[in-house]
């Protein structure tokens, strides 16, 4: 058998297990357990962001209550007000600085109630997230047995197909094998094709000289798609 017979049966066994690995890549066990992991690693990124957007709230909210209890003793010293009037001080400035700490308070009490209530609905937004992930994480473990189930039942077709594979493997120079392998991890496939009309299956033209050249039973390898061509 020559090497591009060999290339050939090759490639009709891997066929056979390409289209395995296609129908088990298509299951619903295995979709449903991609489903589960890509919530999971979602939900990882946005129980991050949230922590950390809880640890600069409780850092607002902390600020803010300092600001009150500070307006509120500021406040305070104006409990006395008509002693300070009667010891000669200026009712108007005195007015004029109890308005501006009250509106300080004001605004800052708006301030950490607005913080507060941020908070308590984050508290939710994680619970509900904790929730859900502890589900998505019993639903992967679920689908991942399952999808192990289905892998089994398809492994004695695997393990017969990779055989024959490696025994055609034997008379495959190791470059082109190497070769032919690395297209198929790229996803190139089928790897080798048949010339026809003087062009590959992409529509590249290939020489009269190349054409000559696979006569002989030998592969080319296109420069556009990177298939190796070879003639029927």
């Amino acid at each position: 058998m020559s090497v591009l017979e060999q290339l050939l049966e090759y490639q009709k066994k891997d066929a056979e297990l390409k289209k395995i690995e296609q129908e088990l890549a298509s299951s619903e066990e295995r979709k449903k357990l991609a489903q589960a992991r890509s919530f999971m690693k979602n939900a990882e990124g946005r129980i991050a962001a949230e922590d950390a957007r809880a640890v600069q709230l409780k850092n607002l909210r902390d600020e803010l209550i300092a600001r009150v209890e500070e307006a509120g003793h500021a406040i305070a010293e104006y409990s006395d007000l008509d002693e300070m009037i009667e010891g000669g001080g200026d009712i108007a400035f005195y007015k004029k600085n109890a308005l501006q700490l009250q509106e300080r308070l004001r605004a800052a009490k708006g301030e950490l109630n607005k913080i507060l209530a941020e908070i308590e609905a984050l508290s939710a937004e994680y619970k509900k997230m904790m929730e859900q992930g502890k589900a998505a994480n019993r639903q992967a473990k679920e689908y991942a047995e399952k999808y192990k189930a289905v892998q089994n039942s398809r492994a004695a077709e695997v393990q017969a197909l990779n055989a024959e594979l490696a025994e055609l493997a034997k008379g495959i120079p190791a470059s082109t094998l190497e070769k032919y392998k690395q297209k198929r991890h790229e996803n190139v496939f089928p790897v080798l094709v048949p010339l026809k009309g003087g062009m590959c299956v992409c529509g590249m033209d290939f020489s009269l000289a190349q054409q000559k050249k696979l006569e002989s039973g030998d592969v080319i390898e296109c420069e556009h798609c990177r298939r190796f061509v070879y003639k029927a």
